[in-house]
């Protein structure tokens, strides 16, 4: 999540068991492997993490994705052909820009493994959190990142850290559709609602999930409606204030105050 905010990170969502996923990664890698640390090509196994591919929306593989700045962005799905995916991500680089995402990270020398770009040194503080996210424990990663906001209280990009691995250990053991289907059920229902706009935010969606929290507070009495206002304004720092859906959502929530 931390690197997205230097280069953009390509996500390859795969499984063993799947033929086309296959024949898709080595394409991917040489054509990330070509573009010398201006791209990270990250590989998720389905399997081993479905949390992460419910957070994406993965309903078939391989499906790709990009971080930039924190942020999904939806790629393509299946086994595209190499020029394609060079166009893709030409695109990609282009957005990134866009965002302020021009980096690069170092390339390992020639023999020194695969080759592949290496993440940058984090601080000490950061490489603790990242360790912890890795292991699947976010309330240490939680402590982690307050440590180091409580150290530098600028420190943004723990503070960008902080709201994610927050919103990790809230979608972690959620199943998207079971979430949806209580959703559905209990319009209502504060927390049946955070949950999948959670899920939402988590895999990119923000624009429904600011949709459905602004709909709930509309629908509220206005003594319950102090939480809803708290969870989007989390949402919206997450996302970024600069962000054109943030903007809209921040102008739709001054309407139903004012």
């Amino acid at each position: 999540l931390e690197l997205s905010r230097t280069v953009p990170v390509v996500v390859d969502l795969w499984a063993e068991w799947c033929g086309p996923c296959k024949q898709l990664s080595p394409v991917l890698e040489k054509v990330v492997t070509e573009l010398a640390g201006r791209v990270v090509l990250a590989k998720v196994d389905v399997d081993a993490n479905p949390q992460l591919a419910q957070g994406f929306r993965a309903q078939s593989i391989p499906m790709v994705v990009a971080l930039i700045a924190g942020q999904p962005v939806p790629l393509f799905t299946g086994a595209v052909p190499e020029q394609q995916v060079r166009e893709v991500v030409a695109q990609l680089l282009q957005l990134a820009a866009q965002h302020g995402v021009t980096g690069t990270v170092p390339v390992g020398e020639a023999g020194d493994g695969a080759g592949e770009p290496e993440e940058p040194p984090l601080p000490p503080r950061h490489q603790e959190a990242f360790d912890a996210i890795e292991a699947g424990d976010f309330p240490r990663a939680i402590t982690a990142y307050e440590s180091a906001l409580s150290e530098n209280p600028r420190d943004e990009d723990a503070r960008a850290g902080l709201a994610q691995v927050r919103l990790l250990a809230r979608v972690q053991d959620l199943d998207l559709q079971a979430a949806r289907a209580a959703a559905a059920a209990a319009p209502l229902d504060i927390a049946a609602q955070f949950a999948v706009a959670d899920l939402d935010v988590a895999g990119g969606h923000a624009d429904d999930a600011f949709g459905r929290l602004l709909d709930l507070f509309g629908a509220l009495p206005v003594d319950e409606r102090a939480p809803v206002r708290e969870r989007l304004l989390q949402l919206f720092e997450l996302v970024g204030d600069s962000d054109a859906r943030v903007i809209r959502a921040r102008g739709r929530l001054a309407s139903l105050l004012f």
